[in-house]
């Protein structure tokens, strides 16, 4: 197998691939200079890993030789850059026909175009079927797609993890030892050990060894005897209740009531700032000062003329005074040098105040009783999906971005999403995004350091809040966790690191998996994966209840085979849509599974590879 990158992500799939895979893997790295290229260079120098290494600045043809990728079972591309993964992607199906590709896009559309051309290339290779075969498939991902559901659980729920299939929304929550199971519960996912009862992604704890140890995927006899010592974590579907529409009455009219509440959230205030008020005053106090020139010394009647002239002689727009007493014609000349000298002040002043206006106009400013809400910092690519899954499942958000262009702040406005374009790190800006009143706070800028500034200000402030943060590197996320942690022992504090949350969907891609989430439990984790019952021995033609393998996998639940996944594996990612029929979430545990249906597993890493290739690779782990 064959990575091509050039950042964090790439380092996280080789340790992935080097934890999983048993086959060779190459790792092309435009330096070793980095800390990730030294990171995999001491990968390559363990005599037991099968890392080799290999440093190029881009991806050509020749370098694709020369990692071998006309012989690769698998290729990765995960540069930054959509152009550089594309173009080595249309290298490699050249070189490689039959190569499993994985690519790394942020443009969905260009992503999904490119699914389509690469897999129709494939299938010239079967003979022209629409239908490339799975080793020589085209799996197009996202980083912020499939780490955005761990973001979104972290800040919403605590701890746990989101997963949507066929339109509906799960997540695993943690019951206390002892609670009786809900009926919104599908499926016991672990046993925690009493280092975990309230948060099975913590990997910053001592593990609990034996059979007191986290155990995922226990069999039914484990789970009911130490639900009353031990917490669990279980599959729970979410639902949602939406508040019932104002009536037009209440709304004050449905156009009244609208343009009403905008106006008033209109930052007015803009024309009153300090800079503003200092240029009118000036400007009030020389035409003040002029008037009673004109009013002692030119002696013009009515009164009004002694203010009108001076103004029509400061903006250059009275006739000159030529038949007129001296006075007036000093006064005048007076008044018009001034004029000069104020009126680009003035000018200034205004187009500044405007601008202020128009950019501030953009966002709408929190309600003063908003609370409960989560409280989003940054609308990069990051941080715009975020807030679009936050408001599809109906969470109370407030954004916080200084950039009036960014990506998010058009879909903020588009939802009504109360807006603050301002500096976090700004003192009160994240008063004015009432944090005080809020649930959790998701710090999502493209800085890591900038991310902790704003963290460490808003633990000053409101040390209480949950706080979650995006942070690239994975062993400073975790290093800042345990910081946090143990500054503040009662505040809850997740750093999640975007490459570490990716890597295990593009190593699963890589070998052939369809993994639709990833769920961090303790220091392992679970896998959501749709397979086929045909050619699955451990599967056709067993129960549900035989079909089940303690520690390995559990079958959540069943559908038809017909039900084809949505276009492109990029949609599957971010929230996996089947066409009818559906899947039934609590089937009975007699049913018998046939050749056409196709079931969604919980499975452990081990579990999923001896599913796929019959062949238990390592002893048992019930971590996974």
């Amino acid at each position: 197998m064959v990575i091509c990158g050039d950042d964090g992500l790439a380092h996280r799939l080789a340790v992935e691939l080097d934890a999983v895979c048993g086959e060779a893997v190459t790792v092309v790295l435009p330096s070793l200079r980095d800390g990730r290229g030294a990171e995999i260079a001491a990968l390559h120098r363990d005599p037991h890993s099968p890392i080799e290494l290999l440093v190029a600045a881009h991806p050509d043809e020749q370098i694709l030789r020369t990692a071998g990728v006309q012989r690769a079972a698998a290729l990765a591309l995960t540069y930054a850059d959509d152009q550089v993964n594309m173009t080595a992607a249309l290298l490699a199906r050249g070189l490689n026909p039959s190569i499993r590709l994985v690519i790394r896009m942020f443009n969905r559309e260009r992503g999904r175009h490119l699914e389509r051309l690469l897999d129709r290339a494939a299938a010239e290779v079967t003979g022209g079927s629409d239908d490339p075969r799975p080793d020589m498939s085209t799996t197009v991902l996202s980083d912020a797609d499939t780490a955005v559901p761990e973001l979104v659980a972290a800040a919403a729920i605590g701890h746990g993890h989101t997963l949507q299939v066929e339109g509906k929304v799960f997540r695993g929550v943690v019951r206390p030892a002892g609670s009786p199971p809900r009926s919104t519960d599908l499926a016991t996912l672990a046993v925690l050990s009493g280092a975990h009862q309230d948060d099975p992604a913590s990997d910053d704890s001592p593990e609990t060894p034996g059979e007191e140890g986290t155990q995922l995927l226990p069999d039914s006899r484990t789970a009911y005897h130490r639900q009353f010592t031990h917490g669990r974590l279980m599959l729970e579907e979410v639902t949602h209740r939406h508040a019932p529409e104002p009536a037009a009455g209440e709304r004050g009219g449905p156009v009244g009531g609208w343009l009403r509440a905008r106006l008033a959230h209109l930052p007015w205030r803009v024309f009153l700032s300090r800079e503003v008020i200092a240029v009118f005053g000036v400007l009030a106090a020389i035409v003040v000062a002029l008037a009673v020139a004109t009013a002692l010394f030119a002696h013009e009647h009515p009164w009004w003329k002694n203010v009108y002239l001076p103004l029509l002689d400061i903006f250059t727009m009275g006739d000159p005074a030529t038949d007129e007493a001296v006075a007036r014609r000093v006064l005048q000349l007076v008044a018009g040098f001034v004029g000069l000298a104020v009126l680009p002040l003035v000018v200034a002043a205004t187009m500044n105040a405007t601008e202020a206006f128009r950019s501030a106009s953009v966002g709408l400013a929190p309600s003063d009783d908003l609370t409960d809400h989560i409280v989003v910092v940054g609308l990069g690519k990051i941080g715009t999906r975020v807030l679009a899954q936050l408001r599809t499942t109906d969470h109370k958000v407030v954004a916080v971005e200084r950039d009036p262009h960014a990506r998010g702040v058009a879909l903020a406005r588009e939802l009504d999403v109360p807006l603050v374009l301002e500096d976090a790190g700004t003192p009160g800006v994240l008063d004015r995004a009432r944090i005080r009143h809020s649930r959790s706070l998701l710090v999502l800028t493209r800085d890591d350091g900038e991310n902790l500034d704003i963290v460490m200000a808003a633990r000053e402030t409101t040390p209480s809040v949950r706080v979650v943060m995006r942070l690239y590197d994975d062993d400073f996320a975790a290093t800042v966790q345990r910081t946090l942690r143990a500054s503040y022992p009662q505040a809850p504090t997740r750093s999640r690191s975007v490459s570490a949350l990716a890597a295990p969907s593009f190593a699963a891609a890589m070998m052939g998996r369809h993994v639709v989430g990833v769920m961090p439990v303790e220091r392992g984790s679970l896998l959501f994966t749709v397979v086929d019952v045909a050619g699955h021995p451990e599967l056709e033609g067993r129960s549900v209840h035989e079909a089940f393998r303690e520690h390995e996998w559990r079958v959540l639940a069943v559908g038809s085979a017909a039900a084809q996944p949505a276009q492109s594996s990029m949609d599957t990612l971010a929230g996996i849509r089947f066409r009818r029929p559906g899947f039934d979430w609590r089937p009975s545990q007699g049913k018998v599974l046939r050749a056409g249906d196709r079931v969604v597993l919980a499975t452990t890493r081990r579990g999923l590879d001896i599913l796929m290739t019959g062949v238990q690779p390592h002893p048992p782990d019930r971590r996974g």
